[in-house]
């Protein structure tokens, strides 16, 4: 999928979950940041092309390790022993991430280092990609009008 999709994914999950949080400046930030990471093993992503994050997509194979969810939930726990404040909205970006990109073409591992592939029918860029997209900015200006009360 598309950066702005995994972001609007990302951002709808963080809308959602927002009422339920006490720290909630900085939880959708970091959501919205999750919601790129997996994607550092890239060098065409928009992270992978920062310079000093080059060296990552020299040494990871696209979709290998940073797409499952055995790294995210490791990297989860991590954060939950030492910065709890950050695990839950980093696993739901990150998550978020994984699931969307399990329904492309190219699929991921969900569950390494076993060999499992789940993969779909939606190609990056194509048509269900956008599809998405704009229906998760409908979501999202939804979500926006109920935190704020519009719909009240």
């Amino acid at each position: 999928m598309l950066k702005r999709t995994h972001l609007a994914i990302g951002l709808a999950i963080g809308l959602y979950f927002l009422p339920y949080v006490n720290n909630q400046l900085l939880f959708i930030p970091i959501i919205i940041i999750s919601s790129l990471l997996p994607d550092l093993d890239s060098a065409n992503s928009y992270l992978g092309r920062k310079r000093f994050l080059r060296p990552l997509s020299m040494i990871l194979k696209h979709r290998g390790i940073l797409h499952t969810y055995t790294f995210c939930i490791l990297i989860s726990i991590i954060l939950a022993m030492y910065y709890p404040i950050y695990a839950l909205p980093f696993f739901l970006g990150y998550s978020f991430h994984l699931l969307a990109d399990s329904f492309t073409t190219n699929g991921i591992r969900p569950f390494w280092p076993l060999k499992y592939v789940s993969t779909g029918v939606v190609n990056t860029g194509g048509k269900i990609d956008n599809a998405l997209f704009y229906t998760f900015l409908i979501i999202n200006a939804v979500l926006i009008s109920i935190t704020l009360g519009i719909f009240s």
